[in-house]
């Protein structure tokens, strides 16, 4: 078998932003219909595998199946089997959505990165064995596919198999990316051998993880958490020091969890995002609502300018201050999911907004009375959607890959409390809500959303960035929603996030310029910070302006892509 390569894959009829067109056998014919299917994915092979999947009649979940696992193939630092994640679902006119994070090991303990004076060891949630948590991803595909796919697992698995097995077309970002890795995961076991000697154009070949997704092709889900890979899962856990704490026990008992999605309306659009693990549609739906509740502090206020950025950051300071104090996870700790997306609460929330100058961080408490990764979307000729956000966490997780089965296992567990107040590798601080505990499922700010009116579908939308997928998810909509933006101009737009600290800070990025001097001046006079990062965000995006018709807009910021099938009927 010859390695996917591109100028052949263009030939094939499913060409990059473009659509593959399949015709019914010609016939006498009084009518012709024109069906229309799109996926917006992090680079070029997925995008061509999930394209496939609808062109051969699989539904949006069946093409979500697909491109998750071609991923963990293609784009190793955040595409995964050995991570988890959440999928936002639209299927029959109906919002559905499947938790299946990461959880805690039976043997984990509140306090297992601290020392004996009760202070977090710097690095030990982030690389290694025991910063790994239980993975999730096989298991979530497997349940979706179970409820709403139409086509076989096999068959959606084989794709990634034979990309495993070929190799593909090393990526010149995906070189980069692994450089900025090994400075962070430089003692994690194997990952400078297994992918530190790549370089861009070479054939990457990874016959070890093509043997795993074969095993999970003829087995199903159980491939993955009974038997030969659990067996070699559990063997890894040994090798090293410290000794990760994932046993076969823990792969056995591991399960997805459907839960009510959060939904809202806004806009005359009704909003379907992540609920508890995740904060990120409890944010999202605060940011939004905060937003419409100011209308008059944002009217004729300039997108991007320096007032538009300094209320996005007061709006910010409330989310992340309840984000800290409410939100883990719903089968450990009571959420008051409903309170905090009651438009009368954000309202109050935005009440205290200061139009002038940021307010002080210490007097933002959480408002109740007396609490890396990649993303992709779907929408098929039906109009079903899916908006899918797994993750390993940091690029290439915890940097152990896993001996004789060839994937990379997560460090999910940072996004636990490692200590109450301690921000993790994003910054973020957690209180007891979210503190470790065994078989618990760490914080997220995992932010898969789909809009629709009227039941029909018009957006997809997600993105990686740890803390910043919210505000990156917040703006695209606002972009859009509020600025009438085209999806290309939206994508392209300046972001920039604020999550109450660092304090006063905004972190902007050099896409595109960065800020405005002047924007930045005035900014600075009222007392904020900057910090610069690589990039905000990589958003993958569907629109669908009107009936049957879907546009795409890859995120220049990384490998992105997207790509429409078009079908005609006679």
């Amino acid at each position: 078998m010859q390695p996917i390569d591109r100028r052949s894959l263009l030939t094939s009829g499913l060409a990059a932003g473009t659509l593959a067109v399949t015709p019914a056998l010609a016939q006498p014919a009084v009518s012709i219909s024109m069906r229309t299917s799109a996926v917006a994915t992090p680079d070029f092979p997925s995008a061509i595998v999930g394209a496939d999947i609808l062109r051969r009649g699989g539904n949006a979940v069946d093409a979500a199946v697909a491109i998750g696992l071609a991923l963990a193939v293609t784009y190793p630092e955040a595409g995964n089997i050995g991570g988890g994640g959440f999928m936002t679902g639209y299927s029959g006119g109906q919002p559905w959505f499947l938790d299946y994070r990461e959880t805690a090991p039976a043997a984990s303990r509140e306090t297992m990165y601290q020392d004996g004076e009760g202070r977090v060891i710097d690095g030990l949630s982030l690389v290694g064995n025991l910063a790994a948590g239980v993975p999730g991803t096989v298991r979530g595909l497997w349940e979706a596919h179970q409820r709403y796919g139409r086509m076989r697992w096999r068959d959606l698995v084989r794709p990634a198999v034979d990309l495993a097995a070929s190799g593909f077309e090393v990526p010149e970002q995906m070189v980069r990316v692994m450089g900025d890795a090994q400075r962070d995961l430089g003692g994690a076991d194997r990952l400078g051998g297994r992918f530190g000697t790549l370089a861009a154009g070479q054939t990457f070949r990874q016959p070890e993880l093509a043997r795993t997704l074969g095993i999970i092709a003829r087995r199903g889900a159980d491939g993955f958490y009974r038997g030969e890979v659990a067996r070699l899962i559990e063997a890894q856990m040994q090798r090293g020091s410290p000794r990760g704490l994932i046993t076969q026990a823990d792969l056995a008992a591991y399960r997805a969890r459907w839960r009510e999605p959060i939904l809202g309306s806004w806009n005359g659009l009704q909003v379907i995002s992540a609920p508890p693990p995740s904060s990120g549609g409890i944010a999202l739906m605060q940011l939004l609502q905060m937003k419409a509740a100011r209308a008059d502090l944002f009217r004729g206020v300039a997108h991007n300018s320096a007032q538009y950025i300094h209320l996005m950051a007061e709006l910010s300071k409330r989310v992340f201050a309840d984000r800290a104090q409410y939100l883990g996870d719903p089968d450990f700790t009571e959420v008051p999911v409903a309170a905090l997306v009651d438009p009368a609460y954000a309202a109050r929330r935005a009440a205290s907004v200061d139009p002038a100058r940021p307010s002080p961080t210490p007097s933002i408490q959480p408002g109740l009375e007396r609490p890396q990764t990649t993303h992709y979307s779907v929408v098929d000729a039906d109009g079903n959607a899916v908006s899918n956000t797994y993750t390993i966490n940091g690029w290439y997780g915890s940097g152990v890959v896993v001996e004789g089965a060839g994937f990379l296992l997560n460090n999910e567990m940072d996004d636990f409390s490692a200590a109450p107040g301690v921000p993790n590798q994003f910054g973020v601080v957690g209180g007891r809500a979210n503190a470790i505990a065994p078989g618990k499922r760490p914080l997220s700010s995992m932010t898969p959303t789909i809009l629709t009116r009227d039941g029909r579908v018009v957006m997809a939308v997600g993105s990686p960035g740890g803390s910043r997928i919210i505000t990156t998810v917040f703006q695209m909509i606002a972009n859009v929603f509020d600025y009438g933006m085209t999806l290309e101009d939206a994508v392209r737009a300046q972001r920039f996030h604020h999550q109450l600290l660092p304090q006063n800070t905004i972190f902007t990025e050099p896409f595109g310029g960065g800020l405005d001097a002047a924007v930045r001046a005035d900014l600075e006079a009222r007392g904020y910070r900057f910090e610069v990062q690589d990039y905000v965000g990589d958003v993958a995006a569907i629109l669908s302006p009107a009936p049957g018709e879907l546009k795409t807009a890859p995120d220049p910021r990384a490998r992105g892509q997207g790509m429409a099938v078009y079908s005609v009927s006679y």
